[in-house]
């Protein structure tokens, strides 16, 4: 299972988030979209234009913040 988190570095519910995948041992991969433009474009492909943190996709499918 590919998991993938959008997040930004000021965001507690992406911390929270974040603490949960580890809580339960899901692996996953964290990109940051406050302070990388590729990630922030990639974001938004992914996600439709969402707006808000965080954002999952699992194997490669947008399932929300």
């Amino acid at each position: 299972m590919d998991i993938v988190v959008y997040s930004t570095h000021t965001c507690p519910i992406c911390v929270k988030t974040k603490e949960l995948l580890d809580k339960w041992n899901l692996p996953f991969e964290q990109k940051y979209i406050d302070d990388d433009r590729a990630n922030m474009v990639e974001f938004s492909k992914v996600t439709d234009g969402a707006r808000m943190v965080p954002q999952l996709t699992i194997d490669g499918k947008h399932i929300g913040g």
